[in-house]
């Protein structure tokens, strides 16, 4: 059986991440439904009723019909139509379980504040817009069954998949059910070495590690899975000018260099390791090779693998002249 908690008469969700939205909505649909299959399901748009809409939505069936109602919108109700949830948020019919979904912010948040003081289980779902929350969220799902996760396996994970978050979940769920023991790096290979390793900024993290037989080994596997030049050139040049700004920003603490650079914690330590072998004039050197290589891979030259190729040895060997 589901838990208890998931179907309780007044739910309200809090947020407008879309993915977090349709996970609570679905939680409770599910639920529903493993208690009793037959259990209906209804949306209302709050923006679209009237007043006095209400009323059936809200009204007892005769044969004891289970329903989950969803009320998207909440924010947009009308002084009406939020006095008749209210109205029905105090005295709920056992057989529904409705649902309401609340942007969040300033608009209704009388109607938000109600519902909660009447007992409503509030689901939080605010955007997830920060590094850093996207990454907890990630760990978060590789830990859903207990299992113990490295943040290098968080870190290739992201690596590989981007920021989508549908992306990412799909992806984490993937290594759940397809895997045992602990989700590491290799795990994460396995299952995304094409994408992972191909990706513009592995290849960009191997030339400024001065690795470039590396290097060029994934930007050619790239290249033969569609890897477009430009995420190369764009990935060297975010890398280098990290390693810039991590550099410049001399000795502090990992947690205040993070906040005072706008970057998450886990890159800065790992930037902090790639400036060690770089000096000021290889970077300058490495930042002009690699914006004279994205002007040829956006229509300046005939060849942009070839112009690639040449920006991955011009960084190594500025790497390589600052020694």
């Amino acid at each position: 059986m589901p838990p208890p908690d998931v179907l309780t008469p007044l739910t309200v969700v809090v947020g407008e991440e879309e993915l977090l939205v349709a996970r609570a909505v679905s939680a409770v649909v599910r639920a529903a439904r493993a208690r009793n299959p037959d259990t209906e399901v209804s949306e209302l748009d709050g923006g679209a009723l009237q007043a006095g809409d209400l009323v059936e939505v809200f009204s007892p069936s005769l044969f004891g019909d289970e329903r989950v109602v969803v009320l998207r919108a909440a924010q947009d109700l009308s002084k009406e139509t939020a006095a008749e949830v209210l109205a029905y948020a105090a005295d709920p019919v056992p057989e529904i379980c409705l649902v309401a979904l609340h942007a969040g912010g300033a608009k209704s948040k009388a109607l938000l504040t109600a519902l909660v003081g009447a007992g409503a289980r509030r689901v939080e779902a605010a955007k997830v817009t920060k590094a850093s929350e996207r990454r907890d969220l990630l760990r978060m799902e590789l830990r859903g069954d207990g299992r113990q996760v490295s943040e290098d396996a968080v870190t290739a994970l992201l690596d590989a998949i981007g920021n989508d978050l549908r992306e990412l979940c799909s992806a984490a769920g993937q290594l759940l059910s397809d895997t045992e023991g602990p989700i590491t790096p290799e795990v994460v290979g396995r299952y995304h070495r094409g994408r992972a390793e191909s990706s513009g900024f592995a290849i960009a993290d191997k030339a400024v590690d001065g690795d470039l037989a590396g290097a060029l080994e994934l930007v050619r596997w790239g290249q033969s899975t569609g890897l477009a030049p430009v995420l190369v050139t764009s990935a060297l040049a975010n890398t280098l000018r990290s390693v810039a700004l991590v550099a410049s920003a001399g000795r502090q603490p990992v947690n205040a260099l993070a906040g005072q650079l706008g970057m998450p914690p886990w890159k800065v330590e790992k930037t902090q390791r790639q400036a060690r072998g770089w000096r000021p004039e290889g970077l300058s050197v490495a930042l002009q090779a690699v914006a004279a290589a994205d002007g040829d891979v956006k229509g300046g030259a005939t060849d942009a693998a070839y112009a690639v190729e040449r920006a991955l040895l011009a960084v190594v060997q500025a790497r390589g002249a600052a020694r």
